[in-house]
């Protein structure tokens, strides 16, 4: 499988050289789970495309440090190249500005919101399990850092997963799209690392709380087996 990275945003320059890319995260993670995983990477917040929708088998879509809703050059190329994966029925994967992006693109809405920002690791329950799941957990961990959140679905979707602080944290749309606001291709050495440089965007109190919860496990490679499940199918 060749899986197309939509990346849409650079690593804070200070933590590259340690942790690398968004696009290699991700390789990182699904490749733990299928070495065999080829990626090409689409630089789209600078205007890079595919030339054929079809030059891949998948696409996923990264988080982004920019709002969906914000006048962006780019973001509404995106939002267009989005509606014709969905028109395509291309598998595509979301993950914090990908889940909040599809929402928006798709006819739902994304915003700040009232509960500010959520970092470290979060829980997550199941409220659905959909056939193509094949080891479905009622509860999970995920790594976080957002503050905006889908607050109303497009249609065609359905909450699989979700929580007090994020009721809309794992999204199906249809049988092609699948997102999630947290980052399974985090890791804990990365989060703790990006709550020290954003402290003084999260403050003292916040900050180390998202540190406390570091202490708790976190199911990545479960989610990584979701993610390619989906793909499959």
């Amino acid at each position: 499988m060749k899986i197309g990275v939509l990346k849409t945003d650079d690593v804070r320059k200070e933590l590259v050289d340690e942790f690398g890319e968004y696009p290699e995260m991700f390789a990182e993670l699904l490749r733990s789970q299928d070495p065999a995983l080829e990626f090409t990477t689409y630089e789209v917040q600078r205007g890079q495309y595919p030339a054929d929708i079809d030059e891949v088998d998948a696409y996923l879509i990264t988080g982004s440090k920019t709002g969906v809703y914000e006048e962006k050059a780019w973001i509404a190329p995106l939002m267009d190249f989005v509606r014709k994966l969905h028109d395509a029925r291309k598998p595509t994967i979301g993950i914090c500005f990908g889940h909040q992006l599809i929402a928006h693109a798709l006819g739902g809405r994304t915003r700040k919101s009232g509960k500010g920002w959520g970092i470290g690791v979060h829980s997550y329950e199941l409220q659905e399990t959909p056939a193509w799941m094949s080891e479905p957990m009622q509860n999970f961990n995920l790594l976080v850092s957002h503050q905006d959140q889908v607050e109303e679905l497009p249609p065609g979707a359905k909450v699989l997963a979700s929580s007090d602080f994020c009721p809309m944290a794992m999204v199906q749309v249809d049988d092609h799209m699948l997102s999630f606001q947290a980052h399974p291709e985090f890791t804990k050495p990365y989060s703790k690392s990006l709550m020290e440089l954003r402290r003084e965007t999260f403050g003292d109190e916040l900050v180390e709380k998202g540190r406390t919860s570091l202490q708790n496990d976190v199911h990545e490679s479960a989610v990584a087996r979701w993610m390619l499940e989906f793909l499959r199918k």
